[in-house]
């Protein structure tokens, strides 16, 4: 509501004043005039009618009412300006700038101060907004200072900077606020891509086309941490999302490594689609390492996405050779001299790199000149020799005890010329050719000898070479100088020319060959045609030694976690280090001692993230420094580190509720954040605010010390008072993010009488059809004690008319095992209270849980010893550092360990009973913190006391009481226990009567192995019955019985009785293998058969069909095989064949029919198909064969054929298809007896016998040509594609011959499938077959080709003039 009256500003305040007189003055006259708010004509103002007294008493309260506003709106004045002086304009609250979408409101407020009150005006791009020009688009409000201006409807006319202005008789001020108002996908509008149509703060993104936005751009599908390899091919992606999207302004795409943008070349490929951004390595190297950052550019505004890319070495070519140095730069180029520069790898292949060798190369050619004879360590060479005008590329290799690295990727190529003259081409480039040279004469000018070089200095010293430097003199003539350089032992005048035969042309040289340690002055003189100039000022004495030092070990190594598979390792710089190249830092995982490089490209800094580390696993690391001089000796080891992620702070509880709400107090409770930082939570701290009239004041700490329970009362509160409540979690990280302001509660007196909702409802030890719920009793309990608990639950997604009561009757205690809930749904619980008043309101519901048995789940195992010591057992393989096993009954903390041992080491837990009793019985559950719900429970009520009660004195067996026959017939009973002592004893018991040691039974317990046996000689009709071992070892006993009747005891005494014949027939001649038959190369059937233990008076008959046949040879025994050959066998030869072995130790037997057989049918993939086959003892003429598919007789066609080869009948299948599978039978009758062999290829067997035989054999798909006929020295090169699962094997034949790849022809088989063959010139020795030959476990195929080489006429005759002049 608006009071009339209370004005901001001077004028409508002196109106008002002025308006009052009026009035006053017209009730003073005792007349009254009724106005309405419609203008009124001259006729009626003229009106008049006497008052009544109704109208007076009316005017009266209008008086009364006016004069009181009067006064409240003096007083209102006189409050904003206690002071009564004047104030310049101020805004308390300035406009907000906004970003809207297109068709929405806005609204603009600020706060002014000032006195007297000041005049605020709106404006739009510096126009004043005029409302009555837009009548429904703006509204400008002013209640009590606080000023407003609200835009209707915004589109992108509206997009401007807007000012408001206030001002009064102090002066004026004005703030500035912008709107963006954002249109959907589609077009905009074209008036607005032209620059200048408006004005804009300068906070916001200006894009080209002049048009101002706060572009949202997203990284989505973001490439992450990369490895590669040296000359691969790598490729880093991002699809980047950009809103709104507006089709005409495209955005800018840059790619940065290391914080230097990367430009195209033929290292970087790099690609925008309009969508995703993309770089590619093409042939990474090391110098690639780094940390790649896209950056994406609308306008002035930009966003970043960063990842780390590496590369390592590439496998060297020698075995322990190093790595190839890295990063070749060219430096101090002149005419004849350049110093290259490089880094030294991080792999040394493990020997030390003894030095580098140099390589240039002059571009346009591919020959490589190497620069130095010996190795040089320091990283950094003078290359001397260079030809003026041309330029070059160089690279570098390593050396060590082992060999030579692979090259390093080549240098930017650098010209050879005066720096002075490059400068010049660079600024100047040389004019296009004209087609005419001009020559102009001149008088020879007389020569000038050149005077002494200025500046002569030594800018560089190694041990390997001096590098001098020096500016060439004023007194030169007009014609070009050169140099000779001098030097001598210092101390002496004996001065050596360094460069007796050429003279050099640049100012700079590097001196070699000279002594190590040993002290050398230098000088310089030119030259030209007129003669040898006089020397240079002498440098003063140099020694021939490094001056730069190898840096010493970077020191404090300090590990710290960073992500599952990242250590974030920091060190401190080492001591007087000087041009220091980075830093290198190796890992190993503790115990292994072994190192790997974690990074290939020396870092910057003195902290770098490791990556690529396997998680669980305990690293160190060591660092070495880098500069030119060498590598650093290697820091001492940081302290092992476990790779886990870094703890952060937790995420905020949810959910918070009041539990109780009393006049001046109220007790909140709230769920734990779900994630909590890897690490336990510490503490909760609770903020409060009061909300009057729907507006929030500010937070207030309701507890300065962290609580550990998730209920918390807060006190001091208001009655009938509105609040919000907010909670943060805290751990050893720190103190989380608040949760979101709760929804508002009154702080007001509950009267109710049933109960209120149990808090801190949570599950555990959730399986695939139960889980545990419990919950803690409500804070308010209504007007009476609690009754009981009732639980429901529904499916998660289910509607809230499906919750349903899990339990019937109210349960008296906190928790519940819920079971017959269904494998993979989703549910949600709830819990209720209940008291003689009733059931209370529900608690909170609980997060969903999905019923499942996680992989990898364990529970609670009892286990009792050897001394009876009970204890429950519990192992986890899924904890992380901060994990702990905590331990309950019945779901309750142990406090009282009087009765209870917990002992937790590692994965393991164990809770030990001193006495398990009654006072034991209960839920035992083990909890294990810091990990994903890993819990189990394990219940001991009376009957499972009385169980393990009984189990202390049972001795554990491994294996129950079990029998085996022996070599010589004899019958072993056995049984062993995991565990005896040295006093451990059985007795042997057969049907309840004791047995003892003696001739029958022989007896034995080995207390060592825990193997307790008894052997008997022989198995008997009265030996049947049960038998039984009776074990004791102090107070712990156990027994095992075995029973052996009827048809158990006669099968195990009739293979103990053919096993002791068996025995005893091996102590004479007798037969390993039986007798059998073969059929050899002739056509013979040979039957052989093999004998063991035989002597020379030993003999051997041979009978047939109980007839001895005559052998004219005495049988010689070699090798222990008999044989007897049946030559031309035929029918007439069909019968029983024996063999009898004898001598005064014995005799043996053995024999064998001889007639029509065959084998099982076998399936063979070939070339063109599928064979079916099967071999026969023999094969006579008039033997009928046929073969019978699906109960149908075969009709042999083209493709499905049948013969006979040898012993093997066949039947060949030509590219089979599916309607040739089924069973196939062949039927064999040699007219007096038949045999039929069947095979199938269908059903299950398909996979095997059909499928891969013809899908999965090698076969060649394609490509080669029958015939190729090409002209001599031309270049013949042939191509197909192979397949076959697996891979099949390639080979080539020339000539039916094996045939492999040289010099001439190359052979390659690539990816598994591509196969080519290739010749670069060939000739007529190169004519033949060639064929192709691809085979795996399902097949062979060949494919042929003849390749035909002719000379062309001319040079054929050629060739024999050429033979006859020789001639």
């Amino acid at each position: 509501m608006v009071i009339s009256g209370i004005t901001d500003t001077e004028e409508e305040r002196i109106k008002e004043s002025a308006a009052y007189v009026a009035r006053r003055n017209l009730f003073a006259t005792g007349e009254g005039v009724s106005v309405s708010k419609v203008a009124k004509s001259v006729s009626e103002e003229e009106h008049h009618e006497k008052k009544s007294r109704k109208v007076a008493v009316r005017e009266s309260a209008e008086r009364v009412a006016l004069k009181k506003t009067l006064e409240d709106t003096q007083a209102f004045h006189k409050k904003l300006n206690q002071d009564k002086l004047l104030h310049p304009p101020e805004f308390v609250i300035k406009p907000r700038s906004h970003t809207i979408w297109e068709k929405q409101n806005v609204k603009f407020h600020c706060t002014v101060a000032g006195w007297p009150a000041p005049r605020v005006t709106w404006y739009k791009n510096n126009v004043p907004i005029d409302v009555q020009a837009h009548p429904g688009k703006y509204t400008i409000e002013n209640r009590y200072g606080l000023h407003s201006l609200e835009i209707s409807t915004c589109d992108f006319d509206d997009i401007a900077q807007y000012r408001a202005s206030a001002m009064n008789v102090k002066g004026e001020i004005s703030a500035y606020a912008s709107l963006v108002v954002k249109r959907y996908k589609g077009e905009i509008d074209t008036s607005y891509l032209h620059a200048g149509t408006f004005s804009m703060p300068l906070s916001l993104g200006v894009t080209p086309h002049g048009f101002a936005s706060r572009f949202e751009i997203k990284f989505i599908d973001k490439f992450e941490v990369t490895f590669g390899r040296e000359g691969e091919t790598m490729s880093l992606g991002c699809t980047v999302v950009i809103s709104p999207d507006i089709k005409r302004f495209k955005p800018v795409i840059e790619w940065y490594r290391n914080g230097v943008l990367i430009t195209p070349s033929k290292w970087v490929q790099m690609h925008w689609t309009g969508e995703r951004a993309s770089l590619t390595l093409t042939h990474a190297n090391k110098e690639d390492e780094g940390l790649y950052t896209l950056r994406v550019v609308m306008g002035e505004y930009y966003e970043e996405y960063s990842g780390y890319v590496f590369v390592r070495d590439a496998d060297a070519e020698i075995p322990g050779a190093p790595g190839a140095p890295l990063d070749v730069q060219c430096l101090d180029a002149n005419k004849d001299y350049v110093i290259v520069s490089w880094k030294q790898p991080a792999v040394d292949g493990g020997n030390p790199i003894l030095g580098y060798f140099i390589d240039r190369c002059e571009v346009g050619t591919t020959h490589w000149t190497q620069c130095n004879e010996t190795p040089v360590k320091f990283a950094r060479f003078p290359v001397t020799g260079l030809i003026e005008g041309r330029s070059y590329i160089f690279r570098v290799r390593a050396v060590n005890r082992a060999g030579v690295s692979l090259p390093s990727r080549v240098s930017e190529a650098v010209a050879a010329l005066d720096p002075a003259d490059r400068a010049r081409l660079r600024s100047h480039p040389s004019a296009p050719w004209t087609g005419q040279i001009i020559v102009t004469e001149e008088e020879p000018a007389e020569g000038v000898i050149p005077g002494p070089p200025t500046d002569l200095q030594v800018i560089e010293a190694t041990k390997n070479y001096v590098v001098l430097s020096w500016k060439p003199p004023g007194q030169r003539g007009h014609e070009g100088i050169m140099y000779f350089v001098e030097k001598c032992i210092a101390g002496t005048e004996d001065w050596q020319r360094v460069n007796t035969e050429i003279p050099v042309k640049s100012p700079r040289f590097a001196v070699f060959d000279l002594s190590e340690g040993k002290s050398y002055c230098f000088r310089v003189r030119c030259c030209n045609s007129a003669g040898i100039g006089e020397p240079s000022e002498a440098t003063e004495a140099t020694v021939v030694d490094d001056k730069l030092d190898i840096p010493k070990p970077p020191g404090r190594i300090m590990p710290t976690r960073n992500t599952d598979t990242s250590v974030v390792v920091t060190w401190t710089e080492p001591p007087d280090a000087k041009e220091l190249v980075g830093y290198y830092i190796e890992s190993s995982v503790v115990g292994s001692g072994h190192w790997e490089p974690c990074n290939n490209n020396p870092v910057k800094g003195t902290r770098f993230i490791c990556h690529g580390l396997i998680n669980g696993e305990k690293y160190i690391f060591r660092v070495r420094a880098v500069n030119a001089a060498g590598l650093s000796e290697f820091s001492q080891d940081s302290e092992p580190i476990e790779v886990q992620a870094a703890i952060a702070a937790p995420s905020p509880p949810y959910d918070i509720t009041v539990l109780e709400s009393v006049r001046d107090s109220m007790v909140l409770g709230w769920k734990q954040p779900k994630a909590t930082g890897g690490t336990e939570i510490t503490g909760y701290y609770v903020n409060y605010r009061e909300v009057i009239g729907g507006v929030p004041g500010k937070w207030r700490e309701a507890n300065i010390k962290a609580i550990s329970e998730r209920a918390y009362r807060i006190e001091n509160l208001k009655e009938n008072m509105v609040y919000q409540f907010q909670v943060a979690a805290a751990n050893l990280a720190g103190v989380g993010t608040p949760s979101l302001p709760s929804k508002p509660f009154k702080c007001e007196e509950w009267t109710i009488a049933v109960p209120g909702p149990p808090h801190d409802v949570t599950y555990t030890e959730v399986r695939k059809d139960s889980l545990v719920l419990l919950w803690k009793e409500p804070v308010y309990t209504g007007r009476s004690p609690i009754a009981g608990y009732y639980i429901d639950m529904k499916e998660t997604e289910a509607k809230e008319e499906h919750w349903r009561s899990v339990n019937e009757k109210p349960l008296q205690k906190k928790f519940l095992k819920i079971a017959g809930l269904t494998e993979g749904v989703s549910y949600v619980f709830r819990v209720r209270a209940t008291n003689q008043a009733g059931v209370g309101r529900p608690s909170d519901i609980t997060d969903p849980v999905v019923a499942e048995t996680r992989p990898g789940t364990k529970e609670v195992v009892v286990n009792v010893d050897d001394d009876g010591v009970i204890s429950l057992n519990f192992e986890c393989d899924q904890m992380s550092p901060n994990s702990k096993f905590v331990w309950s009954k019945n779901y309750e903390p142990i406090e009282d360990d009087s009765r209870l041992d917990i002992d937790s080491k590692g994965g393991k837990s164990k809770a030990v009973f001193k006495n398990l009793g009654e006072d034991d019985l209960g839920i035992y559950s083990c909890v294990v913190t810091d990990t994903d719900g890993v819990s189990s429970g394990y219940t001991i009520d009376e009957e499972g006391r009385h169980t393990l009660s009984s189990k202390h004195a049972s001795i554990p067996l491994a294996s129950e009481l079990a029998v085996e026959i022996l070599e010589k017939g004899e019958v072993r009973f056995w049984l062993q226990a995991e565990k005896l002592s040295g006093n451990a004893k059985a007795n042997f018991v057969f049907n309840d009567k004791e047995i003892f040691n003696g001739e029958k039974y022989k007896m034995k317990v080995d207390q060592r192995t825990g193997l307790v046996e008894m052997i008997m000689d022989k198995l008997e009709d009265k030996d049947e019955g049960t038998y039984t071992f009776q074990l004791q070892d102090g107070k712990a006993t156990n027994q095992s019985s075995l029973v052996l009747i009827g048809d158990v005891f006669k099968k195990l005494r009739d293979e103990a009785e053919f096993q002791r014949k068996e025995w005893h027939r091996k102590q004479g001649p007798h037969f390993v293998d039986q007798l059998g038959w073969e059929v050899t190369d002739d056509c013979n059937v040979m039957l052989k058969c093999k004998v063991a233990n035989i002597k020379k008076e030993t003999h051997i008959v041979w009978y047939k069909d109980d007839r001895e046949i005559m052998v004219d040879e005495e049988h010689d025994f070699k090798d222990g095989v008999c044989t007897l050959l049946i030559s031309e066998f035929s029918k007439k030869d069909t019968g029983i064949y024996e063999v009898i072995l004898k001598d005064d130790r014995g005799k043996d037997v053995t024999k064998q029919p001889v007639s029509l057989s065959a084998t099982d049918l076998k399936i063979q993939s070939t070339a063109e198909g599928i064979r079916l086959y099967s071999f026969v003892t023999y094969y006579v003429e008039d033997l009928r064969v046929g073969w019978v598919h699906n109960d149908t007789q075969i009709r042999f066609t083209d493709r499905v054929k049948t013969g006979v080869t040898g012993e093997q009948i066949w039947l060949q299948i030509n590219e089979p298809t599916p309607q040739d599978k089924g069973k196939y039978t062949m039927e064999l009758f040699d007219g007096k007896t038949g045999h039929k062999k069947t095979v199938d290829l269908s059903g299950q067997d398909t996979k095997v016998n059909y499928a891969r035989f013809f899908s999965d054999r090698a076969r060649v798909l394609g490509g080669l040509p029958d015939v190729v006929t090409i002209q001599e020295g031309k270049a013949l090169n042939l191509s197909c594609t192979v397949w076959g699962d697996p891979t099949p094997e390639v080979s080539w034949l020339k000539n039916e011959k094996s045939f492999v790849s040289d010099a001439n022809c190359i052979l390659k088989f690539e990816a598994g499938k591509n196969v080519s063959f290739t010749i670069s010139a060939v000739s007529t020795h190169d004519s033949g077959k060639y064929s192709l030959v691809v085979k795996n476990k399902y097949g062979t195929e060949t494919s042929d080709v003849t390749v035909s080489v002719f000379i062309p006429e001319e040079e054929q005759e050629n060739n024999n003039e050429n033979k006859k002049t020789k001639a």
